[in-house]
C-alpha cells in the first residue's frame, strides 16, 4: 500500500478546507541536502542524476520552461487571496513563454475559478493528479479514476468506523460530490461542501450510487477516527489504492483522500511535461505540504514555501518566503525573471 501522509502545517497556510495558522521564515537555499534525485522513478522523462548546489541555481534559472504551482498554502495567502505581486510575476512568466500550471488537491469546480482569474490556458491538475482538465473549455486531458468496486469497498469500510464520506464523480462536468450523510459535528466538511453547493448530491445509499468509476473518495473527521480508517483501508485493500492524508492536530482534523494506485501530483505533472516535449530539468515546482513533495522531487528545481512544516524543507532545493509574503512571486522573480 502506498500511503503518503499530508500532515497539516502548524504554520501559516490555507488548505482546501480553510484551516490556517502562522510563521515567517526567510528564504534559504539548501546546498547538497537533496544530493541526487532518482532517475528510474520517472522513466524516460529523466536523463541524468542531478546534484544540488550553488551552480544548479544559476544554470536552471536560465532554462525553466514550466512552473507548477500548488494552490492552498502556496499561491493563496492565509486569507485565500492571490497577492498582486504573485499575479504580476505569473503574468510576466507567461509573457516570456513559460507555462504556468496549477496543481492542486481541490476539485475542478473550486480550482477552476483561480485558473480563470489568472487567465491561464494551461491544463489544470486537480484531485491530487487524478483529473487534469482544460480550465477554459472543461475538456478532460488526463484521468485516472478509482475503480468502482474499490470505491464501494472503501465506503463499506468507512461505515465500519463511522467515517463521513464524499464520492467525487462526473469528471466530464463540473464534478459531483455524492454524500449519504455528514455528521452534525463535522462542521469543516460541511463548510467545504458549501463552497460549491450546486454540485453536492445527497443519496440514500452511497454504495449503491457508485455505478461508474469515480474520481476519488474523500473523508474527513477527528484525527483518531481517520487514523483508524486509514489503518483499516491499508490492511484490507493492500496496495490497491493510494492514500493521501492531511493532518491538522490543532483542529483535531484529518483529511483522507483515497485515489487510484500511483495517483499523485508528480505523476500527472510528469505526463504533461512529456507531452510538451520537455524534461524535468526545465521544470520548477512550488508547494508547501506533504502531497507536494513528490512533485518537488520530480522537478528540476523544487521550491518549498516558508510556511511549510520545518521537517519538509530540507528535501527541497530552495525555501522561498511564506504564502503571506508572496513566496511564489519571489521564486519566479529569482529563477525565471532574474530580478
Amino acid at each position: 500500500m502506498r500511503c503518503l501522509s499530508r500532515s497539516g502545517s502548524s504554520m501559516q497556510m490555507n488548505d482546501r478546507m480553510g484551516f490556517s495558522s502562522s510563521i515567517n521564515r526567510r528564504a534559504i537555499i539548501n546546498h547538497g541536502r537533496r544530493a541526487e534525485k532518482s532517475e528510474s522513478s520517472w522513466g524516460g522523462l529523466l536523463d541524468a542524476p542531478l546534484v544540488v548546489g550553488h551552480d544548479r541555481r544559476r544554470t536552471l534559472g536560465m532554462n525553466i520552461e514550466l512552473v507548477a504551482v500548488d494552490i492552498d498554502g502556496t499561491l493563496l495567502d492565509s486569507q485565500s487571496r492571490i497577492s498582486e505581486r504573485d499575479r504580476r510575476a505569473i503574468r510576466a512568466a507567461v509573457e516570456r513563454g513559460v507555462r504556468v500550471i496549477l496543481v492542486t488537491g481541490r476539485r475542478f469546480v473550486i480550482a477552476r475559478p483561480i485558473a480563470l482569474e489568472l487567465e491561464l490556458t494551461t491544463p489544470l491538475i486537480t484531485h491530487n493528479g487524478a483529473l487534469v482538465k482544460h480550465p477554459q473549455t472543461g475538456a478532460v486531458i488526463d484521468y485516472h479514476p478509482l475503480a468502482a468496486p474499490l470505491a464501494r469497498r472503501v465506503v463499506a469500510l468507512g461505515r465500519t468506523v463511522g467515517a463521513d464520506l464524499v464520492c467525487c464523480a462526473d469528471p466530464e462536468g463540473l464534478g459531483r460530490a455524492l454524500i449519504e450523510r455528514i455528521s452534525e459535528h463535522n462542521v469543516r466538511l460541511r463548510q467545504y461542501l458549501d463552497r460549491a453547493p450546486l454540485v453536492v448530491e445527497r443519496v440514500p445509499d452511497l454504495m449503491a450510487a457508485i455505478r461508474r468509476d469515480p474520481i476519488q473518495i474523500m473523508s474527513s473527521g477527528p484525527c483518531a477516527r481517520m487514523d483508524e480508517f486509514e489503518r483499516v483501508l491499508a490492511e484490507d485493500l493492500n496496495g490497491r489504492v493510494t492514500l493521501l492524508k492531511t493532518v491538522y492536530p490543532q483542529k483535531d482534523m484529518t483529511i483522507l483522500d483515497i485515489l487510484a494506485p500511483r495517483c499523485s501530483k508528480a505523476a500527472a505533472l510528469a505526463r504533461l511535461v512529456a507531452r510538451y516535449g520537455l524534461n524535468r530539468h526545465q521544470v520548477m515546482a512550488i508547494g508547501d505540504n506533504e502531497n507536494d513533495m513528490a512533485m518537488l522531487q520530480f522537478a528540476g528545481l523544487g521550491v518549498i514555501m516558508g510556511n511549510a512544516q520545518h521537517h519538509l524543507k530540507p528535501a527541497a532545493d530552495y525555501v522561498t518566503a511564506s504564502n503571506d509574503e508572496s513566496g511564489v512571486a519571489r521564486a519566479i522573480e529569482r529563477f525565471i525573471l532574474q530580478e
